[in-house]
């Protein structure tokens, strides 16, 4: 990740209608090549910033939350605009409601988040180069191998808030 990156960045969906500021860092970015992400995407890949819900604040229009199937099982909470209907973030089931997944292209400037990691490259486009000095991974990896600390303490702190509850 960019060290120059000031933070709140700031982004939303074509419309303008749903607009939304990240307050931090995320916690780590994933370039996912699974199949699931191919097809809701309509692309060779999904780029997600995973980030604590509470440090993504909503500006204007409140999303519209979809659920659809995913490959867990157990599906995913998708925050559209209810209007224009871009992705802006998804949640699944194994974080819940704590943990954003921020599509980085909604960003006003998404260059500022490159992936810290490349997961399901077993199902990758054969035409799509990696770049050698970012992780890739056949399918998911050991997250205490490839997060910064930091990351995982945040990670630890935001899941365990249920429990303290």
């Amino acid at each position: 990740m960019p060290q120059s990156v000031v933070y709140p960045l700031y982004g939303g969906c074509d419309c303008g209608r749903v607009r939304y500021r990240l307050e931090t860092p995320p916690l780590f970015v994933h370039c996912c090549h699974c199949r699931w992400c191919q097809r809701e995407s309509g692309a060779a890949f999904a780029v997600n910033a995973l980030i604590e819900a509470d440090r993504v604040v909503s500006l204007d229009d409140t999303p519209e939350i979809v659920i659809t199937p995913s490959a867990s099982g157990r599906g995913q909470r998708i925050a559209r605009c209810p209007y224009c209907r871009i992705a802006v973030w998804s949640n699944y089931a194994g974080s819940g409601d704590r943990i954003r997944f921020v599509r980085v292209g909604s960003l006003d400037e998404p260059d500022h988040l490159p992936p810290d990691i490349h997961i399901f490259t077993a199902y990758k486009q054969r035409w799509v180069p990696l770049p050698a000095d970012v992780p890739a991974v056949a399918e998911y990896y050991d997250r205490d191998h490839y997060w910064p600390a930091e990351s995982l303490a945040r990670r630890d702190a935001v899941m365990a808030e249920d429990t303290a509850r």
